[in-house]
């Protein structure tokens, strides 16, 4: 793990350095905010941000977002500085580090970034099946194309990935290709020289010259312009890329791992996305099955994130009921991991006890899981008969479907003529002519009052 320790290394702060080091992380260190965002910005990247509390926090974290780097920061101080402290986690710190520093403290963080970078639960056999490939490919430099829906999970398989990797000790970075405005996304992957296009300040290195080495992760790269993709499909191909504005390419070694949730042999059909660059990243496609197709995982993952999010908030420990674990397996989520996390999370807070129930598993919108199970059944059996309705009338003519039709609705009426023309929407004389066509062909027509004959 890379971390960044920014401040002044003296005393305490050194000690915590040495701690660090001595679990395992590799450290480089930055007197100021200034020189750490350089030191970002040129490509010296970092898993942790391990900041003094007395440096300007927001100003780091305002400049981070600014970059579109994301790290996580952790503020670190003497205990005299509480206030410091609070604002720090108010300006977006993730954790606060007290001084002077405890052995097994510094080790847990460590730890957590580490762990939250390669942590895959899985149970159910489908997933199983996917993470045996990914085990199986993982040792190679091949590109990896993840699909699958919407937070089903294609991120951390990355990470599992890369993690399993022989290049598991490098960087792993990610890229949201449709997080970053198309005109920046260019500059986000390979980087500019100052003065290639206004607001280039300064050198900007990359994130694939920030992941050289390690694993350069594009994730929704269905979402990428295609012009754009060609310039991709060269520095997949030659391993060179040319930064904005740059004079002369540079030598890059990376491995592409990338995601989509949409079907990209659909895209390449309608134009949007490049055939070879298709080739050249679908070496190997992980596809991730969705929630509902992987019942196994659901109440491991849900006791997973409450005992997480119970930690998180400081309460004691919960347990789901027989009742929400039937109500979970029962559930559609059709935003899948991410959309179960949430709910359990909102669940652990609005818990009245250490057992958690259906009651107090609700969606944002305040349906229950119960309502959820019951609409989505409804859904199913509806779309089966508009399924069954359509594969019973393939092969049939207008005119067949028509008669049915009418001598059905005729049924209905017990041979009222009026009431069927009313409820087809015809004029009782269109009716009439329609029904003495029928008998003329020797089609059983009921009589007022009469239904049709079942043989």
């Amino acid at each position: 793990m890379r971390l960044l320790i920014i401040g002044a290394l003296e005393g305490q702060l050194s000690e915590a350095t040495k701690m660090a080091m001595n679990g395992g992380a590799k450290v480089a260190h930055a007197p100021s905010v200034e020189i750490a965002l350089a030191a970002l910005r040129a490509g010296r990247g970092a898993d942790l941000l391990l900041v003094d509390v007395v440096m300007d926090i927001a100003g780091l974290i305002a400049g981070l977002e600014a970059e579109r780097i994301a790290i996580p920061v952790v503020a670190c101080g003497v205990e005299a500085n509480a206030a410091a402290a609070v604002n720090a986690i108010r300006a977006g710190a993730k954790e606060y580090i007290p001084l002077p520093p405890d052995a097994e403290l510094i080790a847990a963080v460590i730890a957590a970034v580490a762990r939250d970078s390669s942590e895959f639960l899985f149970r159910d056999p489908a997933m199983e099946r996917v993470v045996r490939m990914a085990d199986q490919i993982a040792g190679s430099d091949a590109s990896i194309l993840i699909t699958g829906e919407s937070g089903t999970g294609k991120e951390v398989i990355a990470k599992y990935v890369h993690a399993r990797s022989k290049r598991g000790n490098k960087p792993f970075i990610s890229v949201n290709c449709a997080a970053i405005p198309e005109a920046l996304l260019e500059s986000e992957l390979f980087g500019h020289e100052k003065g290639a296009f206004t607001g280039a300040i300064a050198r900007r290195i990359g994130k694939f010259e920030e992941a050289s080495g390690g694993t350069l992760l594009l994730d929704e790269i269905s979402e990428m312009d295609v012009r754009l993709q060609a310039k991709l499909l060269r520095a997949i191909q030659e391993r060179l890329i040319d930064r904005v504005g740059g004079g002369k390419p540079v030598p890059v070694d990376i491995r592409i791992l990338a995601t989509s949730n949409r079907n990209l042999n659909e895209a390449v059909r309608e134009g949007s996305f490049r055939e070879d660059l298709l080739f050249r990243l679908n070496v190997v496609n992980l596809k991730l099955p969705a929630l509902r197709d992987r019942p196994g995982d659901i109440v491991a993952l849900s006791e997973h994130f409450v005992a997480k999010y119970a930690k998180a908030n400081g309460l004691p420990t919960r347990i789901l009921s027989p009742d929400a674990r039937a109500a979970l397996l029962k559930a559609p989520w059709p935003g899948n991991v991410r959309e179960l996390e949430n709910t359990l999370h909102r669940a652990v807070l609005l818990s009245s006890g250490d057992v958690i129930g259906p009651e107090a598993i609700v969606l944002p919108d305040g349906m229950g899981l119960n309502e959820v199970a019951a609409a989505s059944s409804l859904s199913a059996q509806l779309a089966q008969t508009a399924a069954n309705m359509s594969s019973a009338l393939v092969g049939r003519t207008v005119a067949d479907v028509e008669r049915d039709l009418i001598l059905d609705t005729l049924d209905h009426t017990l041979g009222n003529r009026t009431h069927a023309a009313n409820i087809l929407g015809i004029s009782i004389r269109t009716l009439r002519n329609k029904l003495n066509q029928y008998a003329d062909e020797g089609t059983n027509v009921p009589d007022p009052g009469e239904r049709r004959s079942v043989a």
